[in-house]
């Protein structure tokens, strides 16, 4: 059995959905993973920032008009009167349940409930959609079978079992639909698994089921060895490592989310990107298979924030750096690069959700300088640790911008930069002449 995930983008009209028929008509058994229509997401979030803020008829109006837009989708889609009016139907009450909660308190679990309602709809009108045409499918709802842990961590047994047992409802289909992104929480309640999510799902069906591959399906031919929304040339990487693409969706390279890669490699399932737009284009391969030795590509992770930490009394003090981390530890904000010297520690985090309680506490036996609106540039590759010359190359096709940190040598995966912001797009084009030659 193989796993196809497509994203709001593969799914984001009628003629959009209409064109995946072609990419899941294989005789092979498969499961697929379907994200909410792009946009959905984003304006159900608005929805529920107005009924916190009890502004109920600016929530209605956002309800209003999503629901507009799914009629003609709906109208686009569906070419016989029975499914226009079932298509409908499904709308109806799914805006109505919507419109509900204009009605009573609002809490984080209604905004749960409001957030999963993107891929409860597009995965209904994609089966009504095969239903039409006359492809035999089943719909198996995620809420069903995807739960966290208290720690917001797959159960992967639990998963396993109850998906096994969904599916055996069906000893004859070939084709399931369920949803990305949703899934219940260890007390039932209806939860997700943040942005990026699907990608996250069919990873972890793949692997609860021992999947032959997993196949994430997005607007791009693969991952690419730079971004192509800042640089003029850039090509897609056929094959990469479980551990190179974590380290370039962890820094930035936006067509896969960081999550996606872990319960694949457990199981040693290949990953493929694939291009909805370009479906014979090669796309990258991502499996435990041997990497070519060399530099691969590069990635940037905005919205970082710089922290330094001097204290006189660091240089041979016992214990130093376990305070430092037993405090990012407390406040649950996790740290991507770390530098030492005799009396300071430059770190930098991605979260500053606690940065205000975090330097209190830092500044009660350091000194704290704190630089907001960095940006970490990772390049990566397979980058064996007795071989010279990567460090050099890569500081060299920079030797123009000002670096704030460098990490090196945690891993033969990756090198590591921070600079500033402003200054990304001259270090992305600089990197792509001096490692790529464009």
């Amino acid at each position: 059995m193989v796993i196809l995930k497509f994203g709001g983008t593969s799914v984001g009209s009628a003629e959009r959905m209409k064109a995946l028929v072609n990419l899941i008509s294989s005789d092979e058994k498969k499961i697929v993973v379907l994200s909410a229509m792009s946009g959905t997401t984003n304006k159900l979030v608005d929805i529920c920032k107005a009924l916190f803020n009890k502004q109920h008829q600016i929530a209605n109006d956002y309800i209003n008009a999503l629901e507009s837009l799914y009629l003609k989708e709906v109208d686009a889609l569906y070419s016989k009167e029975e499914f226009k009016t079932k298509g409908i139907d499904l709308i109806k009450n799914h805006f109505n349940h919507l419109r509900s909660f204009t009605l009573d308190m609002f809490t984080s679990n209604e905004e749960k409930a409001i957030l999963a309602q993107g891929e409860l709809l597009s995965t209904a009108l994609f089966y009504f959609h095969l239903q039409e045409i006359g492809m035999t499918a089943a719909l198996i709802p995620a809420l069903n079978f995807m739960r966290i842990d208290e720690n917001e961590e797959p159960q992967l047994a639990y998963i396993e079992n109850n998906l096994n047992l969904e599916l055996a409802k069906y000893p004859t289909t070939t084709i399931f639909i369920t949803q990305g992104y949703i899934c219940r929480n260890a007390f039932g309640e209806i939860d997700n698994l943040k942005r990026g999510g699907s990608d996250y799902t069919a990873s972890i069906i793949g692997a609860a089921i021992r999947a032959k591959e997993v196949q994430i399906w997005t607007d791009i031919d693969g991952m690419h060895n730079n971004d192509p929304r800042i640089v003029n040339k850039t090509h897609a990487i056929y094959q990469l490592s479980f551990d190179e693409a974590a380290e370039l969706a962890y820094f930035g390279a936006k067509i896969l989310h960081p999550t996606c890669i872990l319960p694949a490699q457990k199981r040693n399932i290949p990953v493929l990107l694939k291009n909805t737009m370009q479906p014979d284009a090669l796309g990258t391969v991502i499996s435990n298979s041997h990497s070519e030795e060399g530099i691969k590509a590069v990635a940037a992770k905005d919205g970082i924030c710089a922290i330094n930490i001097k204290s006189d009394r660091m240089l041979l003090a016992h214990g130093f750096l376990r305070a430092v981390f037993d405090i990012f530890e407390r406040y649950k904000t996790s740290i991507d690069m770390i530098t030492t010297s005799e009396i300071a520690v430059s770190l930098t985090i991605d979260n500053d959700t606690h940065l205000k309680e975090i330097t209190k506490e830092l500044e009660e036996f350091a000194n704290v300088e704190v630089e907001k609106e960095q940006t970490i540039i990772c390049i990566v590759g397979n980058l064996p640790k007795n071989k010279a010359g990567y460090g050099f190359k890569v500081l060299e096709a920079i030797k123009d911008i000002p670096l704030r940190m460098v990490s090196y040598g945690g891993s033969s995966n990756n090198i590591s930069v921070l600079v500033d912001s402003t200054q990304k797009k001259e270090a992305l084009m600089a990197l792509n002449k001096g490692l790529f030659g464009y």
